[in-house]
């Protein structure tokens, strides 16, 4: 009896360790999952951020116009700039067309 006990409970007490040990690789797996996506959008974010903060003045491109480009960038008037239309197999320039947004 006292063997049939020790036998039952050691079964018992394997399959309870195979259970939870199954139970905590999904969770580290999902952990992994979660850290890789995370990973990815603060990657995403440092790059946006980055942008933003060197390109979202004007004043920044006029300064960095005259350090890296000097004369090499013209000013253009809105109303020379062109669209390219590529839908439905039609391909067509457009003027450029402004719009108040309200």
């Amino acid at each position: 009896m006292k063997k049939l006990l020790l036998v039952f409970t050691i079964i018992i007490l394997v399959l309870t360790t195979a259970i939870i040990k199954n139970t905590t690789k999904k969770i580290e797996d999902k952990i992994f999952a979660y850290k890789e996506s995370v990973r990815l959008l603060k990657s995403d974010l440092e790059n946006i951020l980055l942008e933003y903060d060197y390109l979202s003045s004007a004043e920044k491109l006029l300064e960095y116009q005259s350090l890296y480009f000097e004369d090499q960038l013209v000013q253009k008037k809105i109303e020379d700039i062109k669209i390219y239309n590529i839908s439905e197999n039609v391909n067509k320039l457009e003027d450029y067309k402004i719009t108040k947004e309200k």
